[in-house]
């Protein structure tokens, strides 16, 4: 199918972008990457009477260190550039852990940083990861800019606290604290799938190897990032080993909310995020102790 007409813009600047969307509001809808809108538009899912493209608008491609410490990266930073960056692996190395699991090469050259989280989908690995490390969203309209965090961001299936007019310009990630590790884990039928069910878990761990932070938040769980807070919050003050990573697995059941699909059900999507769990939890422990390489974990 071929989408209904439409205007096409395709502003040089910002400022251009930002006087736009504040002209035609609801009716119009921006293209960064395209990798999600393109296809919606052509089966009429998605029917803008306004097209506004971003691709032009080069100063929000960066990636850099801003006030706080927090390494700030813009909007339509590509994906395949966080993939390969150098302070993306040292700075938020959940962020770049993530990055080979995105489909395919040839979509992660196209596909934005900041389209992939506006786009909300709950089978998106992005929004799942900006979730976990506490990322914040920093969105501008035409009278003003805003700091949205990022476990405020995502608000349903395909929805934001994106309101007309503004557009989602920077993500910035805060920097790690020490004794911190972190793991990225999904199962899918074929590498580059949509993913049957994704992990991200973080363990910071005190002096003496003791829990006292974790996170754990999930991707096709539920209509967005699920994030299991009472099954983290139950590793605090525990030694983290296969029973407590067993009880955490177990406590997440009662927060995730997998809705099934044709390549899975329910039931197994469940199985996935036990076993999925663990094995993330095992790696982010010993992470956090010091050793970075992916210790021998249980079988599924």
């Amino acid at each position: 199918m071929k989408p209904p007409p439409f205007k096409y813009l395709a502003p040089d600047s910002l400022e251009q972008a930002l006087e736009l969307m504040a002209q035609y509001g609801q009716e119009a809808k921006l293209l960064a990457g395209g990798q999600s809108l393109i296809p919606a538009m052509n089966f009429r899912v998605a029917q803008p009477a306004v097209l506004v493209d971003l691709n032009r608008i080069t100063a929000l491609d960066y990636i850099h260190t801003i006030g706080d410490g927090s390494l700030a990266v813009g909007a339509m930073t590509r994906q395949r550039e966080l993939e390969f960056d150098l302070q993306i692996a040292e700075r938020v190395p959940l962020l770049h852990e993530c990055m080979p699991h995105i489909a395919h090469p040839q979509i992660r050259n196209r596909g934005t940083l900041g389209g992939s989280l506006a786009h909300a989908d709950p089978a998106a690995e992005l929004p799942v990861v900006a979730v976990a490390a506490s990322a914040r969203m920093r969105v501008q309209s035409f009278e003003g800019e805003r700091w949205v965090e990022s476990d405020q961001f995502f608000q349903g299936m395909f929805t934001t606290a994106l309101q007309p007019g503004e557009i989602l310009v920077e993500v910035a990630f805060p920097p790690a604290q020490a004794r911190t590790g972190w793991s990225f884990l999904e199962a899918s039928r074929r590498r580059g799938d949509y993913a049957m069910m994704g992990v991200a878990a973080g363990l910071s761990l005190n002096a003496q190897g003791i829990c006292r932070e974790a996170r754990l938040v999930y991707m096709n769980a539920g209509d967005g990032p699920i994030e299991a807070r009472q099954a983290a919050a139950g590793l605090s003050g525990q030694r983290p080993g296969p029973e407590a990573f067993e009880q955490a697995a177990a406590a997440a059941q009662q927060e995730i909310d997998p809705l099934g699909n044709v390549h899975a059900s329910v039931a197994y999507q469940r199985h996935l995020a036990t076993v999925l769990t663990r094995r993330a939890l095992a790696i982010a422990a010993e992470r956090a102790r010091g050793n970075g390489s992916t210790p021998a974990v249980d079988a599924a």
